[in-house]
């Protein structure tokens, strides 16, 4: 699917084991079917769950008849709402983003009301799932409807209420201001005194993170602790999570997370089913497992994205940019997941981008309505700032009748300027988007396809040319705790690591981070291979599981690398330093004389044949602990809590070619190029995977994936026949290559890589489509840009009816808007450009 080009400005060919393409260690057991998922798991007496699930969006529970289904054969029990209610608790929020902010509970299972369409309201406990999955069907739940909160604009109108003892949908609104915050100038100035004004109005459609193994849980509670594998991205936060909703002991609380099939966020939750699971295990006293089917994932695993976004960009007619004023309204869906108040708050601080702009306000209301929850998704917030400002570039250079390159290279910040705090006051270590772009245009043949797309207009062919641009940045390696503290954030961005010297020479690492396809065995096993100087065979990297690695915080946010892997350079330089004064002593020399290279202690200057001593064999002395120097205790090994003084800031240059027939509104991806800044790579191959994944996840968004619901709230796009998600038979092959600007906030000079592909793809490709149809009078097409989407717009068009402009600008975003009509799926959105004090019109 994917062609990787020679790689430019790549760190020198490495001596060692960073910087080397290596196969994935955890592969071979992983395709051969040697691995154990959570769903593979069987314990003697284990039970089964099914759950059974509101078909309603929002409704009163009147009555629950389980007499059929607990009189079925081999069904162990019934749970209701109502009989555990007093001991569910509620599922937890770990980001309040304002100190008014409201939440409703949020029950494991209904107790009398129902707030989505899939909500639990009863589990059925059998000893198989096949048992379980038919009494369910049987159990008789009576509903009273309520009317829906549904449309995300007008629910923030407060005119049918989610929830109604809340008395409103408006969960929180939390603001940004450079000229309040001393980082920047005032914005509304910069608009008044705009010479050239943008205003637009976007929609970030809802998705669904679609991993590969469907959400698993088994509890076995028949020892001295609780112990649950999991299908989760946390297994130390569940943890945690668990013992305090359950009123548990965290010490009897044991959570593994094993081989994980993909998450993308989508397993960063502590979900209901993993609450139920736990209390039916206790209930019972047996194992209990439960495994979603895919439309149950679909249905009820949390969303993502969901926002309407305005956006008012000003300018000079020079096309140096002035100020940015972003308002979004975000839909939460139902209930408040684990972090999904502060998902839109991530991107507040990315709008601003590579750009250098003077005034920045920055506001969101979160909104209540009936539907699934939102949470993380690929790149959680920052997808959605790099979507809506790189759109809004496009828009600034058409509106100036210039090449869209040229205006944002006029206004990025330059290589020179690094560091650089933005005007959101985040610093930019380093970064080199001229070279990044440089590059990307040469791989891409940027004039030539500019040419041809002059032929092409010029010619009137039916087949027009589009060519994206995208540029972006992101702030991920989450996080500085205290950044995250001033967030009101309910835990730290810290990560923990160990590095033991077994007896034998061989080398255990243990991390807080645990992986779920990203590679961590090979990468980590790399970085202790060169820092210890041991063979990149003899490393073992273990995780997942809270009993082997008590201390972390888990893998999100494209941290582990560049938080959980600092940590762990920093545990195995405690060893070489725990290591120097039995080589000293062994060595009858003065610590302070010794040099560590390539897995042995030398005497400084005593000449290139001596022998030393190496790391291994000092393993096995501090074993038998025969002649140690006094006061020294027998063990190397060493731990290590890293926490970031800031964030790391990856970058790069994505061009997109889109041929658009402008007859049936088809659109197919001529060319694609990234090059990408990630600083130093511990491992090519598995960069390039992070990448291409990426890639893909962004073009679906862009091109094919929708969460669809319809007007009584029934989620219509239920299967992966009306969810689409693309194959490779559906894409292209990638140009990819890199640029390097190494971080200077990590001994190992890396940035995150996990979600680049998947923030900056999104904008490239919906850039280029509208860009083939722009001579037309189309500025913008509502995602996914379906052939139907880019057919209506065309066709609006040369009928003069209904544009996007029309969609545009309506006050949507202010407490008394009133409320207007959602245009619907496939009603593109738009905005207005005001040209002011001689601006192009």
């Amino acid at each position: 699917m994917t062609v990787t080009d020679d790689r430019t400005a790549e760190q020198d060919t490495p001596q060692g084991e960073v910087g080397r393409d290596r196969r994935r260690k955890e592969d071979q057991r992983l395709i051969t079917g040697r691995t154990r998922w959570t769903d593979n798991m069987q314990l003697q007496g284990m039970l089964h769950l099914s759950m059974v699930r509101s078909p309603y969006a929002h409704a009163r529970i009147t009555g629950i008849d389980a007499g059929a289904a607990e009189s079925s054969p081999n069904v162990v029990a019934v749970i209701t709402g109502e009989d555990v209610k007093e001991i569910q608790g509620s599922l937890p929020t770990a980001w309040p983003i304002t100190p008014d902010q409201k939440a409703p509970p949020h029950p494991a299972i209904a107790v009398d009301r129902v707030a989505f369409a899939g909500e639990i309201v009863a589990v059925v406990v059998a000893r198989t799932a096949a048992a379980a999955r038919d009494a369910a069907e049987l159990v008789d739940v009576d509903y009273e409807e309520l009317p829906a909160a549904l449309d995300l604009r007008q629910s923030a109108g407060d005119d049918v209420l989610a929830h109604p003892d809340l008395g409103t949908n408006r969960s929180a609104t939390w603001t940004f201001d450079s000229a309040e915050a001393g980082t920047g100038e005032d914005v509304e100035a910069a608009i008044r005194d705009a010479e050239v004004l943008i205003e637009r109005e976007y929609r970030q459609q809802r998705l669904i993170p679609a991993f590969m193994e469907p959400r698993s849980v088994v509890v076995d509670p028949t020892g001295e602790q609780f112990v649950m594998w999991s299908a989760t991205q946390v297994p130390h936060i569940l943890r945690l999570m668990l013992a305090l909703t359950l009123g548990v002991p965290e010490s009897k609380v044991r959570v593994i997370a094993p081989d994980v099939g993909g998450g993308f966020g989508g397993k960063l939750q502590v979900t209901p089913e993993e609450i139920i699971t736990f209390l039916a295990a206790r209930r019972t006293g047996r194992p209990c497992k439960w495994t979603e089917t895919r439309s149950e994932s679909l249905l009820s695993g949390h969303h993502g994205r969901d926002q309407w976004q305005k956006l008012t960009l000003a300018a000079r007619k020079d096309g140096t940019v002035t100020g940015l004023k972003v308002e979004l309204l975000a839909d939460m869906g139902a209930y408040l997941g684990l972090v999904t108040p502060g998902v839109p708050i991530l991107g507040a601080f990315m709008y601003n981008a590579i750009y250098k702009f003077p005034a920045y306000h920055f506001t969101c209301t979160n909104v209540f309505t009936n539907k699934t929850w939102t949470d993380a998704y690929r790149g959680a917030g920052r997808p959605e700032a790099t979507f809506a400002i790189e759109r809004l570039m496009d828009e600034l250079a058409a509106e100036l009748g210039r090449d869209p390159l040229e205006v944002r290279e006029q206004n990025w910040i330059t290589h020179e300027e690094f560091p650089f705090t933005s005007v959101c006051g985040l610093e930019y270590d380093s970064g080199n988007y001229e070279a990044a772009t440089t590059r990307a245009k040469e791989l891409f043949g940027y004039d030539e396809l500019r040419a041809e797309q002059a032929r092409r207009r010029e010619s009137g062919d039916r087949v027009q040319l589009g060519i994206g641009v995208s540029t972006f940045t992101e702030m991920c390696g989450l996080a500085p705790s205290r950044v995250l503290g001033s967030l009101d954030y309910g835990a730290g961005g810290w990560e923990s690591a160990s590095v033991r010297m077994l007896p034998s020479g061989k080398v255990e690492v243990v991390t807080g981070a645990s992986a779920h396809g990203q590679g961590h065995e090979t990468a980590w096993s790399q970085i202790v291979a060169d820092q210890l100087g041991v063979p990149f065979e003899d490393v073992e990297v273990l995780h997942g599981d809270t009993q082997v690695s008590p201390r972390g915080l888990d893998t999100y946010g494209s941290r582990s690398l560049v938080v959980g892997g600092q940590a762990v350079v920093q545990a195995a330089q405690r060893v070489v330093e725990k290591a120097k004064p039995l080589a000293a002593h062994l060595l009858e020399a003065n610590v302070d004389d010794l040099e560590f290279s390539s897995g042995r202690f030398r005497v400084r200057g005593a000449g290139d044949d001596q022998e030393g001593i190496g790391l291994t064999d000092l393993a096995l002395k501090v074993f038998t602990a025969h002649d140690l120097p006094d006061g020294m205790e027998p063990t190397l090994d060493a731990d290590a809590t890293f926490d970031p003084e800031n964030f790391s800031f990856p970058h790069g240059t994505h061009l997109c070619a889109m041929e658009v027939d402008t007859e049936t509104g088809q659109s197919r991806m001529r060319s694609y190029v990234s090059v990408d800044d990630v600083g130093n790579v511990v491992n090519p191959l598995i960069v390039d995977g992070q990448i291409h994944g990426g890639l893909v996840q962004g073009i679906a968004q862009a091109l094919w994936e929708e969460a669809v619901y319809d007007d009584q709230g029934t989620l219509v796009s239920g299967s992966f026949v009306d969810y689409t998600l693309p194959t490779s038979a559906d894409t292209i092959s990638f140009v990819t290559d890199r640029t390097v600007s190494p971080a200077t906030t990590n001994d190992l000079g890396a940035k995150g890589v996990g979600e680049a592909g998947a923030i900056a793809s999104t904008p490239a490709v919906v850039n280029a489509v509208v860009d083939a149809v722009r001579p037309m009078g189309i500025h913008d097409i509502q995602m996914p840009c379906t052939p139907e989407r880019v057919w209506r717009a065309i066709e609006d068009n040369r009928q003069g009816g209904s544009t996007p402009t029309e969609d545009s600008a309506q006050p949507h975003f202010t407490q008394d808007a009133p409320n207007q009509d959602d245009p619907g799926p496939d009603g593109p959105a738009g905005g207005t450009a005001y040209p002011q004090e001689g601006g192009r019109a």
